[in-house]
This record gives C-alpha cells, sequence and structure tokens, in this order.
C-alpha cells in the first residue's frame, strides 16, 4: 500500500470510521478491517520548528526559518534558537509556502439523485495528502431555503478534520431569501453567494432573478459568483444529441458546447456591470469565456475569473473513450473542451486574466456514474481535483516556466489580484493573512514542497473514496513532502494522520477590496445622468 492512514484510535472514532463505506484498499485505517496498518495519534507537539527551508509568499522569498506554537506562527527568521521541546523539521533545499486553499468543492453534495463519495471527512483528508490546507464548500439550500441549508451542512461538516468555509448557492429569490441573504453575511460568517445559469429545472435561476441577487449582494458586500452556462440552450442541445442517437459521455460535451459557456459568460458580465457589482466566473474551462473575462478586466471592471485544474491540464478526448466507466469519468459542467483551450487557459491564468485555481472536486464513483449508460443526461456531473491540485499546478504551470514560486502560492493560497496596475494586499474572500501567508501571526497552515522529488497519481494510492481517478497515471515534478494544518503535522513520510472533528469553520467578512470605489462610482454614475429634467407642464 503506497501510502497509510492514520487517526486517534478512540472507540467512537472507530465506530465513525466503520460506518463510511469505502471499496478502496487504500483508505481509513482500522482495526481488524484490512484498511491496512493501525497507526494511532496525531502528532502531539504544539511547538515545531521549520528549519532551513526557502520560505515562500505571494510577494516574497527568503532562507529562514519558521517557529509554530499553539497553531501560530510565531516568528519567521534565519537561525532561530529552540529548546530540546520542539519538533524541528529539516527543509533545507525545500521550499516552505502556505498550505493551498481550494475555493471551489461539493463534499456531501446531494446531487442528480445521488450523493457525491467524498464527505467532509475523506475529501478534506485527501486535500491535506495534497497540501491543502482549507477549502471553501457550496451550501445548497434545502427546498429553496438557506437557513436549512446551512444547518444541513453544519451537521455535514461536523467530521471535519481541516479548516473549511462556506459560500452559499441562490435557487429561487424572494423576500424571505432576501432576509436570509443577511443573515448569513452578518451572523454566519458567509460572504459570497453562487447563481447557477444552467441546470434548468433545478438549481437554474433566470436573469431576473439573478438581478435581484446581484442587487442583495451588492447592498452586503457579498461577492456574487456565477456557474455560466446558457441553461435553456444546454437543455436543447441535449435534446438534440439524443434525437441524434448520441447517448453516451460524448453527448454530454457536444450539447453544452464553448459559445454556451462565453454567451452566459457575457451575460453575467454585463449584469454584474449594470449592478456595479464585483462578479467572480466559477470553473472558466472554455476561450470563449476567458475571452468575455479578459475584455470585461481591460474595461476596469471588477471581475475575477477561476480556472479549475481539470480545465487547465486535461482535454475531452477521455469523453470518447469506447470504455463507459472511462469515459464518464471525465462529465462534470462545463464540460472538460477540446485539446487547445487547456493551453489558452495556462497563459491566461500566467498573464493575470484569470486569478486562482480551484477544483470543483465534486466525485461519484463508477456505480454512480453508471446511471447513465444509456443517457449521459443522467450521468452524476464531477470530477476529482482536491488532492491533486497543488502538484498538477505546480508541474504544468511551475515546472513549466509559465509562473513563478511566488505566483504559484498566489493562485492556490493567497488569491492576491491585480486591479488594472493596483496590487491589492487582500484576499478574494477576506481571510488574509490570517490565511495564505507565512508571516507572523499567520494560522500555522504550511506545506513543505521538495521541486526535486516526483508524484504519480493513481485511484489505488489516492486518499478521495471514489473508484477512479480523472488524472490516472500522470506523473510530474514536485511533491508535497510535509503538511501542517493548525500548527500540526498531519502529512509527513506519506502518511497521513488526521482525526475527524479537527477542522475549525473560518468565518469570511463581507465587504472584501473589490467593493472599494463601488460607492464613488455609483456616485459619479447619478451625477453624470443629467436627469430628471425639469420640464414644465404644456397647456392646451
Amino acid at each position: 500500500m503506497a501510502y497509510r492512514f492514520y487517526f486517534f484510535c478512540s472507540l467512537s472514532l472507530l465506530l465513525l470510521t466503520h460506518s463510511l463505506s469505502n471499496s478502496q484498499s487504500n483508505q481509513f485505517c482500522e482495526a481488524g478491517i484490512g484498511y491496512g496498518e493501525v497507526g494511532c495519534g496525531l502528532s502531539s507537539s504544539t511547538k515545531l520548528l521549520i528549519k532551513g527551508g526557502t520560505v515562500v509568499n505571494a510577494h516574497h522569498q527568503e532562507v529562514a526559518d519558521v517557529y509554530v506554537e499553539d497553531g501560530i506562527i510565531v516568528a519567521v527568521k534565519p537561525d532561530l534558537k529552540v529548546t530540546d521541546d520542539v519538533k524541528v523539521i529539516d527543509a533545507t533545499g525545500k521550499f516552505v509556502m502556505p498550505g493551498g486553499i481550494d475555493p471551489h468543492t461539493h463534499l456531501a453534495m446531494e446531487f442528480m439523485g445521488t450523493e457525491t463519495i467524498d464527505d467532509f471527512f475523506s475529501g478534506q483528508a485527501a486535500a491535506l495528502a495534497g497540501g491543502t490546507t482549507m477549502h471553501i464548500d457550496f451550501v445548497i439550500p434545502v427546498n429553496g431555503s438557506l437557513i436549512a441549508g446551512l444547518e444541513s451542512y453544519e451537521e455535514k461538516a461536523k467530521k471535519s478534520c481541516m479548516d473549511y468555509g462556506f459560500h452559499m448557492a441562490i435557487t429561487k429569490f424572494d423576500d424571505s431569501v432576501s432576509r436570509d441573504m443577511e443573515i448569513m453575511v452578518k451572523e454566519k460568517g458567509i460572504n459570497s453567494f453562487k447563481f447557477f445559469l444552467a441546470y434548468k429545472g433545478s438549481l437554474m435561476v433566470n436573469d431576473e432573478l439573478l438581478l435581484e441577487g446581484l442587487k442583495q449582494c451588492k447592498s452586503l458586500g457579498a461577492l456574487a459568483m456565477v456557474h455560466a452556462e446558457n441553461g435553456d440552450a444546454v437543455f436543447e442541445g441535449q435534446k438534440r444529441m439524443i434525437q441524434l442517437g448520441i447517448t453516451g459521455p460524448e453527448g454530454h460535451a457536444l450539447s453544452r458546447p464553448p459559445l454556451l459557456e462565453g454567451e452566459a459568460t457575457a451575460r453575467a458580465i454585463r449584469l454584474a456591470g449594470f449592478v456595479n457589482t464585483p462578479l467572480y466566473v466559477v470553473h472558466v474551462m472554455s476561450i470563449d469565456a476567458m475571452e468575455e473575462i479578459a475584455k470585461a478586466r481591460k474595461s476596469g471592471q471588477r471581475v475575477v475569473g477561476e480556472p479549475v485544474v481539470s480545465g487547465l491540464v486535461l482535454d475531452d478526448s477521455g469523453l470518447w473513450d469506447s470504455d463507459f466507466a472511462t469515459a464518464s469519468k471525465f462529465v462534470m459542467s462545463p464540460p472538460i473542451r477540446a485539446a487547445g483551450h487547456n493551453k489558452v487557459l495556462q497563459g491566461a491564468l500566467s498573464n493575470g486574466v484569470l486569478q486562482l485555481v480551484g477544483t470543483d472536486h465534486c466525485v461519484f464513483n463508477s456505480t454512480q456514474k453508471a446511471f447513465g449508460i444509456d443517457d449521459f443526461r443522467k450521468i452524476p456531473n464531477g470530477v476529482n481535483g482536491i488532492e491533486e491540485r497543488m502538484h498538477l499546478v505546480w508541474d504544468t504551470m511551475v515546472e513549466s516556466g509559465q509562473i513563478s514560486v511566488n505566483d504559484f502560492v498566489r493562485v492556490t493560497s493567497t488569491e492576491w489580484y491585480a486591479l488594472t496596475v493596483i496590487l491589492c494586499y487582500a484576499r478574494i474572500f477576506n481571510i488574509y493573512p490570517r490565511k495564505g501567508a507565512i508571516i507572523t501571526g499567520s494560522d500555522a497552515d504550511i506545506i513543505i514542497l521538495n521541486p526535486n522529488s516526483s508524484f504519480e497519481i493513481n485511484a489505488q494510492s489516492h486518499h478521495s473514496r471514489t473508484d477512479t481517478n480523472v488524472y490516472e497515471g500522470r506523473r510530474g515534478k514536485g511533491k508535497v513532502e510535509v503538511t501542517i494544518a493548525g500548527g500540526r503535522v498531519v502529512w509527513e513520510n506519506n502518511e497521513l494522520k488526521v482525526v475527524p472533528g479537527s477542522g475549525k469553520y473560518i468565518e469570511m467578512p463581507p465587504f472584501n477590496y473589490l467593493f472599494s470605489g463601488i460607492d464613488k462610482a455609483d456616485a459619479s454614475y447619478l451625477s453624470s445622468l443629467n436627469a430628471p429634467v425639469k420640464r414644465s407642464k404644456s397647456t392646451t
């Protein structure tokens, strides 16, 4: 077994683990069940010294030691001296960087008649093995209720083993939703709301509801996010494929071509511009969508573009595989595009048109994917990536020379954002510098990456509960050898040491830097109207 999975071996945890179904032999270690070698306990040390590494932040790097105590970074200086009770990790010749933050995941999500196979324990454990120390998941309302949706996800997240935050999806809009949005922002620590322009008949909102949601986001200082595909046209495209007898996974991509992603991206950008509120476009998968974002940003509009790792490194050839199980694992929305789109998206990431890399980790096993063996419309949409993201971005972008080591930190963790020519030292989700930095006072979420070490990805050794991997067999350079979450070593020597319930919910305040100057722009707009015009009433 390539990796061993460790956690506290109290009776309650064994019972919890026993309840987690898993077909893979590399998963949760459990006495007597055959899931591998049993080890007990997290690293007990609350004092750590990372010695001799190159400390990398988004804006600079230096050879220095990092001293951690009680989960907080206490000092970042060369040649620190410590007492004998401090655990020392030698990072000479390696990069010491902030743990990754994945802004786009779907754990334990009920979708298309089933539920994603990774929950808040297995998905987070996989993330930690890959160097990600925080993620932001999407709460799906229950029957349109934001409050009920949040309560459901709070329950799901009780087994978390790393820090997490929440976005909130909006699937309808009325007075009660408007009030609930205010509660989410002011009381629950949620500062972003997602609007689906796709999935007609379930999650999709129309333009009228999107406009109402954009206005409410602006008033609350919350970031509006969109899944940009034209849901009406996709529905028509699906019917067209079925009429043509195209029922396999390739029909998924053919039914929702790039132009429909480009159209919806353009429409969302223009409506956000009409309201004058910032917009975040999730999982940018095509040249068409990227070009709309580039045009908007060039004009000065506040638009953030998020590629996902699958769109950066894969093409759609897998969807045409003759084996259904192989082809169906690549089904996600928007679809993975034809060869060429990925290279252009890489370029857009390197030049700042796109800002940060997510995963849209939303995994279903081969049994679940087989729901659509006779009709691609029934294949649950989603691919893996939460464990693979950091390695693939490093290998694809840094090893190729497209971005620097500092840029790697920016696009995977810190998420700095250039607005015209001004570099804004703040995080998109307003949790910098608590997260995303190795500086005094920040949370001790840290990775040690060896640029000379290699990795290989396969379903037998990954830590997700799914039995397939869309990056199967991929090899590359740059391996996360140590992950530290909350000041504790959770990944070292290919051993994962995590415990359910140890993760913390991170509240995210509203009004990030993207809202700076919005009020002045509104005032300027109003003063430019030269209206209403005073007119004398005509008499007859």
